[in-house]
């Protein structure tokens, strides 16, 4: 499973500075509320990155220990949860095989499509498992995943990016190859780095990424014990699910015992 090494994750937060977190975090929080059976006060967060979704879900109350496989995030994480005087706890594992406490979270999410990290069938059913055994029964789990139809319809072999940063400039070139019978995008990122005596520093990172239909999502969760209850056509909790979206939310109950089958 692929991780931000250590000067992506120095950027993170600049490449990503215009997504608005309050806005998906309230609609997370507004989810669990709607969809709880009983009481909704533990979360873990799966692939939490820099911790911003978290920081904001954190002010809704709730107790939260926030998980990644990436030490450079989880370290930007931690300071930033240092500064807010936060009280999550933080734990690296690799989602695919999660070492906690049985049925100690109301709740698990996942953003940002962070489950496309876990791009083999065997994989996502470890996760999903590990998933179930940390959550209580009648507990939520939230995912956001990437919508396959919008991918194969509208995906760009390469995209740029420029920005401003307080050091100089940055531009990231984001090549993207699809792989159609592993339903994972391999993205290479190329980043160049300008500061103010324009000297240039050059970095590069690749990604694998899986996408998913929306029936394919359910069948996964129905088979390790979910009920799927609803999926939104990303943050909103209107309007159609087709080739235009990009981002699925899915809420789905834990019921019972995870199926053996595959």
């Amino acid at each position: 499973m692929g991780s931000y090494g250590r000067s992506c994750a120095e950027l993170y937060d600049f490449f990503y500075r215009d997504k608005p977190y309050v806005k998906e975090a309230n609609f997370i929080h507004s989810s669990l509320q709607k969809f709880k059976a009983g009481k909704m006060g533990s979360l873990l967060e799966l692939g939490c990155g820099t911790a911003t979704h978290t920081l904001e879900l954190e002010k809704k109350g709730y107790k939260i220990a926030a998980l990644d496989y990436s030490k450079p995030m989880l370290s930007i994480a931690q300071n930033k949860a240092a500064k807010a005087g936060s009280k999550i706890k933080f734990i690296r594992q690799d989602m695919r095989s999660l070492r906690l406490l049985k049925g100690s979270f109301d709740a698990v999410i996942s953003l940002f499509d962070s489950i496309g990290y876990v791009v083999t069938n065997e994989a996502l059913f470890q996760t999903l498992k590990g998933i179930h055994e940390v959550l209580r029964p009648g507990g939520l789990v939230i995912l956001e995943f990437w919508h396959a139809p919008a991918m194969i319809k509208n995906y760009e072999p390469v995209r740029l990016r420029c920005m401003r940063i307080p050091d100089g400039w940055l531009l990231r070139v984001s090549e993207t190859e699809p792989d159609y019978l592993k339903q994972v995008c391999n993205v290479n990122y190329t980043v160049y780095a300008l500061d103010r005596d324009k000297k240039c520093s050059t970095f590069r990172e690749q990604h694998q990424n899986r996408y998913f239909f929306v029936q394919e999502m359910a069948a996964y969760l129905v088979l390790n014990g979910f009920s799927p209850l609803k999926f939104f056509p990303g943050f909103n909790n209107s309007g159609p699910i087709n080739e235009n979206v990009w981002h699925i939310i899915v809420v789905a109950r834990r019921v019972h015992k995870a199926s053996s089958k595959r």
